[in-house]
């Protein structure tokens, strides 16, 4: 492939990752939005987040066998626990860290 085809292309792909992001922020700058989409799209990031590292915790594999005596889900509970009470992403960090370290020394 030549070097203009090359950059075409990447050209191509950044203008097709750009736009379905930047489109709909133009639209809606530029006018309030209603309180109850306000607040369901301030769940999106956790319910993402939920969705990516729940199946892997819970159920490891292919298999998707459920599995609650992994060392990753034994040191997620507690640090889910502190996140809810504390609200400090410091200490959820620190504290999942040092807990799946002490779970893999442990188990």
């Amino acid at each position: 492939m030549s070097t203009g085809r090359y950059l075409l292309l990447v050209a191509g792909m950044g203008l097709v990752t750009f736009l379905p992001r930047w489109l709909p922020l133009l639209v809606l700058s530029r006018r309030p939005l209603p309180r109850w989409l306000a607040e369901w799209l301030d769940l999106l990031p956790a319910a993402i987040l939920a969705a990516l590292v729940v199946p892997a915790l819970v159920a490891p594999g292919a298999t998707r066998e459920l599995d609650l005596g992994r060392s990753e889900f034994l040191a997620a509970v507690p640090t889910l626990v502190v996140a809810l009470r504390t609200r400090s992403l410091a200490a959820t960090v620190i504290l999942g860290m040092a807990l799946y370290w002490l779970a893999e020394r442990l188990l």
